[in-house]
């Protein structure tokens, strides 16, 4: 087993136990850790109310709130439109925003918040979600981490979510059911949850590449999903591909 897939192995059977948001925490923690980072957070979006897990300093989430800097924060602003993964902040990086936005970064910086990567979890009626993992390493090369451990990453910030969606009472992004998924769909998932390319599931399933991703893409489509690695984590949620 790489290393890869032993840190996401870890990531998951810890998710499965996790029961409440100090268990939570820890588990996001200790992937953080391992993928080079220092600091995490989870923060959702449901109208006006905000529900947030985190490593970050309780000081800084508490003025963070007081403030209303959800309304102003680039990060935030940028999950809302975003459906990938994307880094942010950085020493060779542009000034990003206006000059308030520019004036919340170098505030955030003094909480040891400097740079990261943030998986935008979208959801219908306006709601969404965001995982970030962040660092205050002025060195830190975050180009090369996001090119070593994005979709591991992509792929925790979804499963994350689902979990704390369904064990801590928050309403998932968009739970409309009613179309089951064939056994063709659960097939191309599965292989596509131990990491395998389209071209791989083509040649593991005897199908034309084309047909995986139409059935890959059907499988989103029934699960309200916005992204494959997001469908995958609500498919292994609901047990439909056990």
């Amino acid at each position: 087993m790489s290393r890869v897939e032993s840190i996401f192995q870890e990531f998951i059977d810890s998710i499965q136990t996790a029961v409440n948001v100090d268990e939570f925490e820890r588990v996001a923690t200790r992937l953080t850790q391992q993928l080079g980072f220092q600091r995490f957070a989870y923060l959702r979006l449901t109208g006006d109310t905000p529900t947030l897990i985190s490593s970050y300093p309780k000081s800084w989430t508490s003025r963070y709130f007081q403030l209303g800097y959800q309304q102003l924060d680039p990060v935030v602003r940028r999950a809302r439109v975003e459906h990938a993964l994307f880094s942010w902040g950085g020493g060779g990086s542009a000034p990003v925003g206006n000059r308030e936005q520019r004036r919340f970064f170098d505030e955030a910086a003094t909480f040891g918040i400097r740079s990261g990567v943030t998986v935008p979890i979208r959801g219908g009626f306006g709601r969404m979600a965001a995982f970030t993992l962040a660092t205050d390493d002025r060195d830190v090369h975050l180009e090369r981490l996001v090119a070593d451990w994005k979709g591991l990453v992509q792929l925790a910030g979804v499963y994350f979510h689902s979990h704390v969606s369904s064990k801590l009472g928050v309403p998932s992004t968009d739970k409309r059911s009613g179309s089951e998924l064939t056994q063709r769909e659960r097939q191309c998932l599965a292989w596509t949850a131990q990491g395998k390319t389209v071209a791989d599931i083509a040649v593991l399933v005897q199908i034309a590449p084309r047909t995986v991703v139409f059935h890959l893409e059907n499988a989103r489509r029934k699960l309200g999903a916005a992204s494959i690695a997001q469908c995958v984590a609500e498919a292994l949620r609901r047990g439909l591909l056990s």
